[in-house]
């Protein structure tokens, strides 16, 4: 795939991105619990969790948020020439819609909403990020991400 300017990038704005499919497993959800400490019964113990109204074990609103990377890296978006780095720089607004239950398949859906430069070689993008899940309508969750990109 072709490299694109930033301000080739820039001018899709309203453009959407959506991803491969990917599944969310128990090990994925069970390594999110060793890293960040949460090990809240309904993600990492099936047996305990099938009594509850999820009817099984469900990922971390978290780790659904942090596969955006992910999920990202299986779009179509091409390569934005001449990067140094992006990094996150945080979020409008994250609204967890519908827990991800253990082997459920999610895919991502990106809007670039706006990429504006804010100082020369520094831009900012605001995507919209919806994770959908397979066979569902309604999505897993949907956030306002803003993101520098250094160029």
């Amino acid at each position: 795939m072709d490299a694109i300017s930033i301000t080739e990038l820039a001018q899709r704005a309203g453009s959407e991105r959506v991803s491969d499919w990917v599944e969310v497993t128990q090990e994925m959800i069970d390594k999110f619990a060793d890293a960040t400490g949460d090990h809240q019964f309904i993600h990492v113990d099936p047996e305990r969790a099938k009594q509850t109204p999820f009817g099984g074990t469900i990922a971390h609103g978290f780790l659904t948020l942090s596969l955006m990377p992910l999920l990202a890296s299986k779009t179509d978006q091409p390569p934005i020439k001449d990067v140094k780095m992006g990094v996150n720089y945080g979020g409008n607004k994250v609204r967890f819609l519908q827990p991800v239950r253990s082997g459920k398949r999610v895919r991502g859906r990106f809007k670039l909403l706006s990429l504006d430069e804010k100082r020369p070689g520094q831009w900012q993008q605001v995507t919209e990020f919806t994770v959908e899940i397979e066979g569902e309508e309604k999505p897993a969750m949907i956030a306002e991400w803003i993101s520098q990109i250094f160029v």
